[in-house]
């Protein structure tokens, strides 16, 4: 049996799906009841829990073959790196204490750096806890997510810009969750010996100019990148709902993006895995963009 968290999310949805069309056994770990139905009616076991109750999460994993973990995002969170803390403690000892011989983590590009990269810190911080642990570990560090572009795709269908914080002619690595939950999924089934360190892209780098004109070719209309200053990223996210401090952590990891701060290890270290992904650019923001039409139909 393998143990999904984050199974309503991107990634774990994919991981979770993929174990169950394969036949695998799951259990996923909800918040609530109501939370882990349709993954009920889908033939996982379902276990109402949280991440940060170590105790409840240690007698979920008893007896599982493997576990596929993530600290959820915490957007208007007061302080980010504690609350990061927390849930990365109680993943480790959780999986110390449950014995479970094998724990897939969900990290990020940048996760072997201790600072410079906003909210990433805390899946620097995340790794080392794990990989301290005596149990075999596989660290996933993907890219950055193409799905990152869902909130602005709308404003590129209705007028034709792009905002972006990411320097419009830079191109940078980039990965459909998709890939990224198929991988999971691979490596749970697959588990490693000690530690293994897997960085992950799409099949090609991607800068927002790339992604303005895949947008124009899909729409049919001009999509054109519109930069915007960095100085207004922090006041963009909090009247998004973030807190002031997560919003200041965002502008951070958008400032090592655009300087390259932000980026992978593997060239640097031959012990470290790198997997390219299948699906590319044009695969997500048509989806993308199917969801915002389906949304403002629905709001109709």
């Amino acid at each position: 049996m393998y143990v999904i968290a984050g199974a309503t999310g991107q990634t774990g949805s994919v991981v979770a799906e993929s174990l169950l069309a394969q036949g695998k056994p799951i259990t996923v770990i909800a918040r609530t009841e109501e939370k882990g139905q349709s993954w009920r009616a889908k033939g996982a076991q379902v276990a109402v829990g949280s991440l940060e109750d170590t105790v409840g999460l240690t007698r979920i994993l008893a007896n599982a073959e493997g576990a596929y973990f993530l600290v959820p995002p915490n957007y208007d969170a007061t302080d980010l790196s504690a609350t990061q803390k927390l849930v990365a403690d109680s993943l480790a000892k959780a999986a110390r204490e449950s014995g479970i011989p094998h724990v897939v983590f969900l990290s990020s590009i940048a996760g072997h750096l201790a600072s410079g990269t906003g909210p990433i810190r805390g899946l620097h911080y995340a790794e080392s806890v794990l990989t301290s642990l005596a149990t075999n570990v596989t660290i996933l560090r993907p890219a950055y997510f193409l799905e990152n572009w869902a909130p602005v795709v709308p404003m590129a269908a209705t007028n034709g810009i792009l905002p972006t914080f990411l320097t419009p002619n830079r191109k940078i690595p980039m990965i459909a969750t998709k890939d990224i939950g198929l991988i999971a999924a691979e490596s749970l089934i697959n588990p490693t010996n000690g530690v293994r360190i897997v960085e992950l892209t799409g099949p090609e780098d991607y800068c927002p100019d790339d992604i303005a004109a895949i947008l124009s070719s899909i729409l049919n209309h001009e999509v054109h990148a519109q930069a915007v200053p960095l100085s207004a990223a922090a006041s963009t996210f909090t009247h998004a709902g973030f807190s002031e401090s997560v919003a200041r952590l965002f502008e951070e990891m958008l400032a090592g993006l655009n300087s390259g701060h932000v980026s992978f290890e593997h060239e640097q270290h031959e012990g470290i895995e790198f997997r390219e992904g299948t699906v590319n650019a044009a695969e997500v923001l048509k989806e993308l963009l199917g969801r915002s039409e389906r949304a403002q139909a629905g709001s109709a």
